[in-house]
């Protein structure tokens, strides 16, 4: 629920922005822009740190951290160091490191204390021991402070409150990360909701700053509108409740020799910069929306789900900074929904740096039998088409569930689709007509479902275009997608799926040809996969460039053409007149459904659409697979949503647009699921 929350709370915020959509592209250039010139803002940061009295400290890795803070510890006789939340020393394990010196350390975040307490990493970047129920931490502080701890909020709090005043007062170093530094100014910004920073900065004798290099923008028009970014991002708040700006150390009376160290960590990001793939990763602004939108994350948490930087964008960063060991063992709970890159106010493709590790570490450890036959559908699907109606036999009987379970890894309680020997490739000229005057060019790009398992969807689609006066080519050679490669990490096959489709699409586009796919995840490879799979090419950007979704295709360009009335569909569907939609994920990175849902209800359907935030949980094949890491997962991710359906006695029939998505749903929703195009063709074209 605190997932959902968080993203429900960024939406609202981001709608109050005059451009939510500019804003982020903004925080991207931004981040990219410091990404670029890193090494003259480290080194103009640095001057400026040392110009305003602090002490600076460049740190090749967390060993030499360790070393600068011992050194400081011990010079000025330290026993006690008060922490305010910071990720970078959660990266090089501080507080462990000083502890082993006889250094006491305490946590004065309420969540990274109770983490502390608990023995425990942090469970989320933003909300640390969002795991814990109130019952818990009370008894945590309990046990800790030697004291009954009742089980209330309030006196949790004020308990908390008496402990930490004394550690305030007494600590003789403080230790905080930093959230942004200005290089115009040499200035730290630290933001919290709870003012415990302000007390560890302000009353120590000495201040240490922790902060990753990557933290350096140039400006202060730059820095407040990451200010903003941050915790519009993490908790759909405006701003956090201090944003302190710490450029020098003020005297204290009493106090005279009061010290800023400034440490400049880089602990592999400069290698990470270097690196064409992962140095987008920079950009990241830990915020941790990427863990309240994750599928998986919710269900298994940040103890699972992570080393120390958890949920999505902590796979590419574990293994630059921990290694690719560490990073593996959490990588393949990432089901390539693509949702995470959605939310991301940097617009980093963390899928597809997601992908990249898993590639790493298929070549490193090789791949899993049931991803291997996953990543390989596209041959599957040609095989059981070749060979149906035998094969639907064979792989929806009893016994061949059971043996595709254990041969090929297919959990036996998944109801396989029809595979149809009659393709949409091999009808195709039957189901084309000669259009004299056509008013657009259309390439169709079936994918699987539309060709091997529906090819009466298939042809629906093309009577559909064809009734707006579209001309519709079915392009010889096109491969699927591609995106089960890349969902198992094997990117050099994709990459030549990728070759091929373009290379074959392109002619068309040349030739004054869109290109149409029924399936989302057909127009999201062909718009955001391709061109990262094929270095930004001319072909892939023009072919992404004229790519688009069927009623996204409709909306754009025949709507005025063809109308579709209510009356149209009385006469065959008058018992669906109330539509629940789902979204598919990869949909909502393209058009999140809207020309979908505009020509539904312009057909004269009430139309709602029905969402958690997340994923349905079927995520391609990922969901076919036995085990936990597979059908388990599959469905309790999509247990909210199922609910939400069923519990939903207003609505008559379910549509989406994902053929996997059709799979999860009809396998637990009490009602027919269907295409919109089943919908919207009932009267119009027949039952092809």
């Amino acid at each position: 629920m605190a997932m959902k929350r968080g993203r429900d709370a960024r939406k609202t915020q981001l709608a109050q922005l005059e451009d939510g959509e500019t804003f982020r592209l903004e925080v991207k250039r931004i981040k990219s822009q410091s990404v670029e010139t890193l090494d003259t803002l480290v080194q103009r940061f640095a001057q400026k740190c040392l110009d305003n009295g602090a002490k600076v400290f460049f740190a090749q890795n967390g060993g030499q951290v360790v070393d600068y803070i011992l050194g400081i510890a011990r010079r000025k006789g330290v026993k006690l160091v008060t922490k305010s939340k910071s990720l970078t020393t959660e990266e090089i394990e501080l507080n462990k490191h000083l502890e082993e010196q006889g250094i006491e350390v305490v946590e004065t975040d309420l969540g990274e204390r109770i983490i502390q307490l608990a023995g425990e990493k942090p469970f989320h970047l933003v909300f640390p021991a969002v795991h814990k129920s109130q019952s818990e931490v009370a008894k945590l502080f309990s046990e800790s402070l030697k004291t009954d701890v009742p089980d209330d909020l309030r006196a949790i709090m004020d308990t908390v409150r008496g402990a930490l005043r004394p550690v305030f007062l007494e600590a003789g170093m403080g230790v905080t990360g930093a959230n942004v530094g200005v290089a115009e100014t040499g200035t730290v910004i630290i933001e919290t909701n709870e003012g415990n920073a302000e007390l560890v900065t302000a009353v120590p004798d000495v201040h240490v700053v922790v902060m990753g290099m990557e933290k350096m923008v140039g400006t202060w028009e730059e820095a407040l509108k990451l200010v903003l970014a941050h915790p519009v991002s993490a908790t759909g708040t405006m701003l956090t409740n201090y944003v302190s700006m710490i450029s020098s150390r003020s005297p204290l009376s009493g106090h005279s020799e009061r010290e800023l160290h400034i440490v400049i960590l880089d602990n592999g990001r400069s290698k990470m910069r270097e690196d064409p793939w992962f140095k987008e990763a920079l950009r990241c602004i830990r915020c941790g929306a990427c863990m309240n939108v994750c599928p998986t994350y919710g269900v298994v948490g940040g103890h699972v789900f992570g080393y120390i930087y958890p949920g999505p964008i902590g796979i590419p960063w574990t293994q630059q900074v921990h290694g690719l060991d560490k990073a593996a063992e959490f990588a393949h709970l990432c089901v390539s929904c693509g949702l995470c890159r959605e939310i991301c106010p940097a617009d980093i493709d963390i899928p597809m740096l997601i992908a990249k590790v898993k590639e790493m570490d298929v070549k490193q450890s090789g791949q899993l039998r049931a991803n291997r036959v996953m990543a390989a559908s596209e041959g599957f699907s040609k095989l059981a088409s070749a060979s149906a109606p035998l094969s639907n036999w064979i792989i929806q009987s009893s016994m061949g569930r059971f043996l595709g379970e254990k041969v090929f890894g297919v959990d036996r309680r998944r109801r396989i689709p029809s595979f149809s020997r009659g393709t949409l490739e091999k009808n195709f000229l039957r189901v084309k007509r000669t259009l004299e005057n056509p008013m657009g060019r259309v390439a169709y790009f079936p994918d699987l479902a539309a060709n091997y398992n529906r090819p009466d969807l298939g042809a629906k689609v093309v009577a559909f275009l064809q009734d707006a006066n579209v001309d519709v080519v079915l392009p010889k050679g096109l491969r699927s997608s591609g995106m089960p490669y890349v969902s198992y990490g094997e990117l050099e096959k994709a990459t030549e799926v990728a070759k091929r489709n373009v290379s074959i699409l392109k002619p068309y586009v040349d030739q004054g040809y869109n290109i149409v796919a029924t399936e989302p995840t057909a127009t999201y490879c062909l718009r955001k996969v391709y061109p990262k799979l094929l270095g930004d090419s001319e072909a892939s950007n023009l072919v992404a460039k004229h790519s688009y979704e069927l009623f996204e295709y409709y909306d754009l360009f025949v709507s005025n053409y063809l109308s579709l009335s209510k009356a149209q569909n009385e006469s065959k569907s008058s018992e669906f007149r109330n539509v629940g939609f789902h979204v598919s994920c990869h949909q909502r990175a393209l058009s999140e459904g809207k020309p979908t849902l505009k020509a539904l209800r312009q057909a004269g359907y009430n139309v709602k659409v029905v969402e958690t935030g997340t994923c349905c949980g079927m995520a391609g094949t990922f969901g076919l697979k036995a085990g936990p890491l597979g059908y388990d997962l599959s469905v309790a991710v999509g247990k909210p949503l199922i609910e939400l359906f069923n519990n939903d006695d207003s609505l008559d029939v379910i549509a989406t647009e994902s053929s996997v998505c059709t799979w999860q749903l009809a396998e637990a929703v009490k009602r027919p699921v269907v295409h919109p195009l089943d919908l919207l063709g009932a009267s119009r074209m027949g039952s092809e």
